[in-house]
Protein backbone atom coordinates (compact mmCIF):
# COMPACT_ATOMS: atom_id res chain seq x y z
CA UNK A 1 0.00 0.00 0.00
CA UNK A 2 1.43 3.25 -1.21
CA UNK A 3 -0.32 6.38 0.11
CA UNK A 4 1.98 8.34 -3.09
CA UNK A 5 0.26 6.90 -6.09
CA UNK A 6 -2.94 5.11 -4.85
CA UNK A 7 -6.16 7.45 -3.96
CA UNK A 8 -8.13 4.73 -2.39
CA UNK A 9 -6.22 4.54 0.31
CA UNK A 10 -4.37 8.17 0.04
CA UNK A 11 -4.86 11.41 2.00
CA UNK A 12 -5.17 14.66 1.11
CA UNK A 13 -2.19 15.51 3.43
CA UNK A 14 -0.04 12.73 1.07
CA UNK A 15 -1.15 13.69 -1.75
CA UNK A 16 -0.79 17.47 -1.58
CA UNK A 17 3.02 16.89 -1.47
CA UNK A 18 3.84 15.95 -5.10
CA UNK A 19 3.33 16.70 -8.35
CA UNK A 20 1.81 13.95 -10.77
CA UNK A 21 2.75 13.09 -14.04
CA UNK A 22 -0.23 10.96 -15.10
CA UNK A 23 -3.32 10.15 -13.60
CA UNK A 24 -4.53 6.92 -14.22
CA UNK A 25 -8.14 6.15 -14.41
CA UNK A 26 -8.82 1.89 -13.48
CA UNK A 27 -12.35 1.32 -15.48
CA UNK A 28 -14.79 -1.67 -14.69
CA UNK A 29 -17.90 -3.21 -14.33
CA UNK A 30 -20.31 -4.87 -12.08
CA UNK A 31 -21.43 -8.25 -13.56
CA UNK A 32 -21.21 -11.92 -12.69
CA UNK A 33 -17.96 -13.62 -13.31
CA UNK A 34 -18.73 -17.39 -13.57
CA UNK A 35 -19.82 -18.56 -9.91
CA UNK A 36 -16.45 -18.50 -8.46
CA UNK A 37 -15.36 -14.72 -8.43
CA UNK A 38 -16.14 -11.35 -7.30
CA UNK A 39 -19.19 -9.07 -9.26
CA UNK A 40 -16.25 -6.21 -9.09
CA UNK A 41 -13.54 -8.17 -10.60
CA UNK A 42 -12.86 -6.10 -13.41
CA UNK A 43 -13.11 -2.95 -11.21
CA UNK A 44 -10.19 -5.18 -9.14
CA UNK A 45 -8.00 -6.30 -11.31
CA UNK A 46 -8.01 -3.05 -13.65
CA UNK A 47 -7.18 -1.03 -10.25
CA UNK A 48 -4.54 -3.54 -8.79
CA UNK A 49 -2.57 -3.84 -12.11
CA UNK A 50 -2.61 0.29 -12.60
CA UNK A 51 -1.13 0.31 -8.69
CA UNK A 52 1.74 -1.96 -9.75
CA UNK A 53 2.00 -0.09 -13.20
CA UNK A 54 2.08 3.22 -11.23
CA UNK A 55 4.80 1.68 -8.42
CA UNK A 56 6.58 0.76 -11.31
CA UNK A 57 6.87 3.93 -13.36
CA UNK A 58 7.90 5.47 -9.95
CA UNK A 59 10.67 3.18 -8.92
CA UNK A 60 11.93 2.47 -12.43
CA UNK A 61 11.47 5.91 -14.18
CA UNK A 62 10.65 8.82 -11.56
CA UNK A 63 7.76 9.10 -13.18
CA UNK A 64 4.85 9.82 -10.57
CA UNK A 65 1.67 8.86 -10.99
CA UNK A 66 -1.91 8.71 -9.50
CA UNK A 67 -4.09 6.32 -9.57
CA UNK A 68 -8.31 7.18 -8.61
CA UNK A 69 -10.60 4.94 -7.78
CA UNK A 70 -11.87 2.20 -10.15
CA UNK A 71 -15.43 3.33 -11.94
CA UNK A 72 -17.60 0.73 -11.84
CA UNK A 73 -19.98 1.55 -14.15
CA UNK A 74 -19.72 -1.01 -17.28
CA UNK A 75 -21.85 -1.69 -20.42
CA UNK A 76 -23.26 -5.05 -20.62
CA UNK A 77 -23.86 -7.56 -23.66
CA UNK A 78 -27.91 -8.57 -24.50
CA UNK A 79 -29.04 -11.01 -21.79
CA UNK A 80 -26.77 -9.64 -18.78
CA UNK A 81 -28.83 -7.64 -17.66
CA UNK A 82 -31.51 -10.54 -16.87
CA UNK A 83 -28.55 -11.70 -14.13
CA UNK A 84 -29.27 -10.70 -10.56
CA UNK A 85 -27.33 -7.40 -10.21
CA UNK A 86 -25.32 -7.14 -12.94
CA UNK A 87 -25.83 -3.24 -13.87
CA UNK A 88 -25.66 -1.69 -17.49
CA UNK A 89 -24.76 1.83 -17.87
CA UNK A 90 -25.71 3.73 -20.81
CA UNK A 91 -22.63 5.56 -23.54
CA UNK A 92 -24.20 8.83 -22.25
CA UNK A 93 -23.89 7.94 -18.69
CA UNK A 94 -20.30 6.61 -18.90
CA UNK A 95 -19.35 9.58 -21.22
CA UNK A 96 -20.93 12.36 -18.66
CA UNK A 97 -18.85 10.44 -16.27
CA UNK A 98 -15.65 10.71 -17.77
CA UNK A 99 -16.59 14.21 -18.99
CA UNK A 100 -16.63 15.47 -15.48
CA UNK A 101 -13.69 13.74 -14.42
CA UNK A 102 -11.30 15.00 -17.01
CA UNK A 103 -12.72 18.45 -16.19
CA UNK A 104 -11.93 18.27 -12.72
CA UNK A 105 -8.48 16.82 -13.66
CA UNK A 106 -7.56 19.29 -15.89
CA UNK A 107 -8.79 22.57 -13.71
CA UNK A 108 -6.27 21.37 -12.01
CA UNK A 109 -3.36 21.13 -13.95
CA UNK A 110 -3.48 17.11 -14.84
CA UNK A 111 -3.39 16.63 -18.57
CA UNK A 112 -2.03 13.42 -18.93
CA UNK A 113 -5.32 10.20 -18.50
CA UNK A 114 -4.40 6.75 -18.82
CA UNK A 115 -7.64 4.84 -18.67
CA UNK A 116 -6.84 1.25 -17.80
CA UNK A 117 -9.48 -0.55 -18.33
CA UNK A 118 -10.88 -4.26 -16.91
CA UNK A 119 -13.92 -4.78 -18.75
CA UNK A 120 -14.21 -5.99 -22.57
CA UNK A 121 -17.82 -4.56 -22.89
CA UNK A 122 -16.47 -0.84 -22.62
CA UNK A 123 -15.05 1.36 -25.06
CA UNK A 124 -13.46 4.81 -24.60
CA UNK A 125 -12.84 5.74 -28.55
CA UNK A 126 -15.92 7.67 -29.15
CA UNK A 127 -15.66 9.21 -25.82
CA UNK A 128 -12.14 10.48 -25.62
CA UNK A 129 -12.55 11.63 -30.16
CA UNK A 130 -15.70 13.65 -28.47
CA UNK A 131 -13.93 15.45 -25.27
CA UNK A 132 -10.59 15.49 -27.69
CA UNK A 133 -12.26 16.58 -31.14
CA UNK A 134 -12.56 20.47 -29.82
CA UNK A 135 -9.90 22.90 -28.61
CA UNK A 136 -10.66 23.90 -25.18
CA UNK A 137 -10.25 26.79 -23.20
CA UNK A 138 -9.12 26.86 -19.81
CA UNK A 139 -10.74 29.05 -17.34
CA UNK A 140 -8.47 29.70 -14.38
CA UNK A 141 -7.68 28.10 -11.22
CA UNK A 142 -6.18 30.17 -8.64
CA UNK A 143 -4.38 27.46 -6.88
CA UNK A 144 -2.40 26.29 -9.93
CA UNK A 145 -2.72 28.95 -12.42
CA UNK A 146 -3.97 26.16 -14.91
CA UNK A 147 -7.47 25.84 -16.48
CA UNK A 148 -10.44 23.81 -16.83
CA UNK A 149 -12.28 21.75 -19.19
CA UNK A 150 -15.24 23.25 -18.80
CA UNK A 151 -16.17 24.81 -21.88
CA UNK A 152 -16.00 23.26 -25.45
CA UNK A 153 -14.48 25.74 -28.37
CA UNK A 154 -13.86 26.10 -31.55
CA UNK A 155 -11.14 29.25 -30.96
CA UNK A 156 -7.48 28.58 -32.91
CA UNK A 157 -6.23 31.75 -31.54
CA UNK A 158 -2.43 31.99 -30.78
CA UNK A 159 -3.16 32.43 -27.41
CA UNK A 160 -5.43 29.24 -27.09
CA UNK A 161 -3.08 26.79 -29.41
CA UNK A 162 -0.15 27.54 -27.13
CA UNK A 163 0.64 24.39 -24.91
CA UNK A 164 1.13 24.63 -21.68
CA UNK A 165 3.91 24.45 -19.54
CA UNK A 166 5.72 21.08 -18.87
CA UNK A 167 6.47 20.29 -15.98
CA UNK A 168 5.80 17.39 -12.46
CA UNK A 169 1.57 18.54 -12.61
CA UNK A 170 1.89 17.33 -16.26
CA UNK A 171 2.16 19.36 -19.57
CA UNK A 172 -0.96 19.50 -22.04
CA UNK A 173 -1.72 19.18 -25.98
CA UNK A 174 -2.17 22.03 -28.22
CA UNK A 175 -4.90 24.47 -26.61
CA UNK A 176 -4.75 23.41 -23.30
CA UNK A 177 -6.64 20.09 -24.05
CA UNK A 178 -6.07 16.83 -21.81
CA UNK A 179 -4.47 14.26 -23.33
CA UNK A 180 -5.86 10.90 -23.00
CA UNK A 181 -4.97 7.17 -23.48
CA UNK A 182 -6.60 3.72 -22.94
CA UNK A 183 -5.58 0.17 -22.93
CA UNK A 184 -7.49 -2.80 -21.74
CA UNK A 185 -4.91 -4.68 -19.03
CA UNK A 186 -5.59 -8.24 -19.97
CA UNK A 187 -4.11 -7.10 -23.91
CA UNK A 188 -0.42 -5.58 -22.43
CA UNK A 189 0.77 -8.77 -23.09
CA UNK A 190 0.62 -12.28 -25.13
CA UNK A 191 -1.64 -14.31 -22.96
CA UNK A 192 -1.16 -17.43 -24.95
CA UNK A 193 2.28 -17.13 -23.61
CA UNK A 194 1.35 -17.47 -20.07
CA UNK A 195 -1.80 -19.56 -19.92
CA UNK A 196 -3.30 -22.88 -21.08
CA UNK A 197 -6.45 -22.48 -21.96
CA UNK A 198 -7.19 -18.60 -21.97
CA UNK A 199 -10.60 -17.60 -22.44
CA UNK A 200 -12.79 -14.53 -22.91
CA UNK A 201 -14.96 -13.81 -19.52
CA UNK A 202 -14.12 -15.35 -15.62
CA UNK A 203 -11.45 -17.73 -17.67
CA UNK A 204 -7.69 -19.01 -16.44
CA UNK A 205 -6.92 -15.21 -17.12
CA UNK A 206 -8.97 -13.28 -14.78
CA UNK A 207 -8.93 -16.32 -11.91
CA UNK A 208 -5.42 -16.63 -12.05
CA UNK A 209 -4.90 -13.32 -11.59
CA UNK A 210 -7.33 -12.68 -8.75
CA UNK A 211 -5.33 -15.43 -7.17
CA UNK A 212 -2.31 -13.13 -7.08
CA UNK A 213 -3.39 -10.20 -5.90
CA UNK A 214 -6.82 -11.84 -3.62
CA UNK A 215 -6.80 -15.07 -3.33
CA UNK A 216 -9.35 -14.74 -0.26
CA UNK A 217 -11.46 -14.17 -2.97
CA UNK A 218 -11.32 -17.07 -5.54
CA UNK A 219 -13.91 -19.87 -5.14
CA UNK A 220 -12.16 -22.19 -7.33
CA UNK A 221 -13.77 -25.29 -6.20
CA UNK A 222 -17.27 -23.16 -7.08
CA UNK A 223 -16.33 -22.99 -10.35
CA UNK A 224 -18.34 -23.92 -13.60
CA UNK A 225 -16.87 -25.36 -16.46
CA UNK A 226 -17.55 -21.76 -18.60
CA UNK A 227 -18.69 -23.47 -21.53
CA UNK A 228 -19.59 -21.20 -24.19
CA UNK A 229 -21.46 -21.16 -27.39
CA UNK A 230 -20.05 -19.48 -30.99
CA UNK A 231 -21.66 -17.63 -33.30
CA UNK A 232 -23.01 -19.45 -36.57
CA UNK A 233 -21.90 -16.97 -38.78
CA UNK A 234 -18.50 -17.68 -40.23
CA UNK A 235 -17.67 -13.77 -40.26
CA UNK A 236 -19.31 -12.85 -36.74
CA UNK A 237 -16.95 -15.85 -35.22
CA UNK A 238 -14.19 -15.06 -37.18
CA UNK A 239 -14.72 -11.71 -35.99
CA UNK A 240 -14.57 -10.14 -39.18
CA UNK A 241 -18.28 -8.69 -38.32
CA UNK A 242 -19.13 -7.71 -35.26
CA UNK A 243 -22.46 -8.27 -33.30
CA UNK A 244 -22.87 -8.09 -29.06
CA UNK A 245 -23.55 -11.76 -28.18
CA UNK A 246 -26.68 -12.66 -26.14
CA UNK A 247 -25.15 -13.71 -22.72
CA UNK A 248 -27.68 -15.92 -21.26
CA UNK A 249 -27.81 -17.43 -24.62
CA UNK A 250 -24.11 -18.15 -24.88
CA UNK A 251 -23.10 -19.33 -21.30
CA UNK A 252 -25.64 -21.00 -18.52
CA UNK A 253 -22.38 -20.18 -15.60
CA UNK A 254 -21.63 -16.32 -16.98
CA UNK A 255 -18.12 -17.32 -17.73
CA UNK A 256 -16.38 -18.08 -21.39
CA UNK A 257 -13.47 -20.52 -20.92
CA UNK A 258 -12.65 -22.97 -18.45
CA UNK A 259 -10.78 -21.82 -15.62
CA UNK A 260 -10.45 -25.06 -13.84
CA UNK A 261 -6.26 -24.57 -14.67
CA UNK A 262 -5.59 -21.24 -12.86
CA UNK A 263 -2.76 -20.64 -10.55
CA UNK A 264 -1.56 -17.80 -8.86
CA UNK A 265 1.94 -18.17 -10.04
CA UNK A 266 0.63 -17.93 -13.50
CA UNK A 267 -1.17 -14.59 -12.64
CA UNK A 268 1.91 -13.38 -10.57
CA UNK A 269 4.12 -13.64 -13.95
CA UNK A 270 0.67 -12.48 -16.70
CA UNK A 271 0.74 -9.48 -14.42
CA UNK A 272 3.83 -8.58 -14.07
CA UNK A 273 4.32 -8.37 -18.02
CA UNK A 274 1.04 -6.08 -18.27
CA UNK A 275 2.63 -4.05 -15.84
CA UNK A 276 5.61 -3.21 -16.69
CA UNK A 277 3.93 -2.77 -20.78
CA UNK A 278 2.27 0.05 -18.40
CA UNK A 279 5.05 1.65 -16.64
CA UNK A 280 6.99 1.30 -19.80
CA UNK A 281 4.36 3.33 -21.85
CA UNK A 282 4.01 5.82 -18.61
CA UNK A 283 7.66 6.70 -19.02
CA UNK A 284 7.38 7.63 -22.38
CA UNK A 285 3.40 9.11 -21.80
CA UNK A 286 4.85 11.38 -19.05
CA UNK A 287 7.50 12.72 -21.65
CA UNK A 288 4.38 14.20 -23.74
CA UNK A 289 3.69 17.90 -23.43
CA UNK A 290 2.31 18.74 -26.66
CA UNK A 291 0.18 17.06 -29.05
CA UNK A 292 3.25 16.99 -31.92
CA UNK A 293 5.27 15.18 -29.34
CA UNK A 294 3.64 12.01 -30.00
CA UNK A 295 4.74 12.15 -33.85
CA UNK A 296 8.37 10.90 -34.84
Amino acid sequence: MNREIDLSVSTYGVARQFKYDVAILPWGATEPHNLHLPYMTDCILSQAIAVDAAQRALDRYGVRCMVLPPVMMGSQNPGQRDLPFCIHYHYETQFAILKDIVASLTHQGMRRLLIINGHGGNSFKQMIRDITASPLIPTPNPSRGEGSLDTLSNDTSEANQAPLPSGGVGGGSVGGGPLIASAEWFKMAPARDYFDQPGDHADEIETSVMMHYHPELVRLDEAGEGRSRQFAIPALREGKVWMPRHWTLVTQDTGIGNPALSTAEKGRRFADACADGFAEFLRDFARITNQTDLYE
